[in-house]
């Protein structure tokens, strides 16, 4: 088994005086894709944002336990955001590719974090190498002046994961990524999710249960904000331990 890279111990996380996660343990492993299914309101997406701390922006949080990234915990007073987004990086549902040109976008963060500033010649290798990751080099690399907002929604999306690469984050967190795109360009996320899983932890929110079953290694299954079961996503799906996930794998609830 792969060592865990990302875990929680006894999370809660409060809206105010609403308990959005209960309790939740959780062993993410290192280079594996990770699959967080359950029904709508359940607590996946609160759960995936924890991980980078995005939902720090949400007046009246509250977390207590604790979340831990390669041995810190990352709500520890005097956490750096910037270095722990930096490692963590996000996609989110719909494509959200910046009104720039494909290069400006790629190279957005490496302009944040002052990376290569003054060489050109650097910025444009990364983002070839960036490109060439998610198969887009050799369909945009002779459009890299183009506004990014001009490509399909797939090619935006593929670019959106391009932009976090430059930066070399070491886990990727992904909310329904498919969400907007049809099936031929569902099946091409999920063929680009296996490349990148040999460098990079995926971590991904998904309301499909085939999708999860196909692309993940492991899974966990959240109702009403509680975990409630996780684990080798063939175990999961196909003999699971709690009758709760049975029912929501059959189709009986949820």
């Amino acid at each position: 088994m792969s060592e865990a890279t990302l875990y929680t111990k006894d999370l809660d996380l409060y809206y105010g005086n609403f308990q959005a996660l209960k309790k939740v343990n959780v062993a993410i492993s290192e280079r594996k894709i990770t699959s967080i299914i359950g029904p709508s309101g359940c607590g996946k997406s609160t759960l995936l944002r924890v991980f980078n701390r995005m939902n720090d922006m949400v007046e009246g949080i509250r977390i207590e336990g604790e979340v831990i990234i390669q041995g810190q915990d990352i709500y520890k007073p005097g956490t750096d955001l910037l270095k722990l987004r930096k490692k963590v990086g996000m996609v989110f549902q719909r494509p959200n590719p910046f009104p720039l040109s494909i290069f400006e976008n790629i190279v957005f963060g490496l302009r944040i974090h002052q990376m290569y500033k003054k060489d050109k010649d650097a910025l444009r290798q990364v983002a070839e190498d960036s490109l060439s990751a998610v198969f887009l080099w050799d369909e945009l690399k002779n459009k890299l002046d183009t506004l990014a907002t001009n490509l399909s929604l797939e090619q935006q999306q593929r670019l959106c994961i391009a932009r976090l690469l430059t930066i070399k984050p070491e886990i990727l967190l992904m909310d329904e990524p498919c969400s907007a795109l049809d099936p031929s360009s569902t099946a091409r996320i999920e063929e680009l999710m296996q490349e990148l899983k040999k460098n990079y932890t995926i971590i991904i929110v998904t309301h499909n249960m085939q999708q999860a079953a196909r692309v993940s290694d492991d899974s966990g299954y959240m109702l009403l904000g509680e975990l409630v079961e996780f684990g080798a996503t063939n175990q999961v799906f196909t003999t699971p331990k709690d009758k709760r996930t049975e029912d929501y794998i059959t189709g009986r609830a949820g």
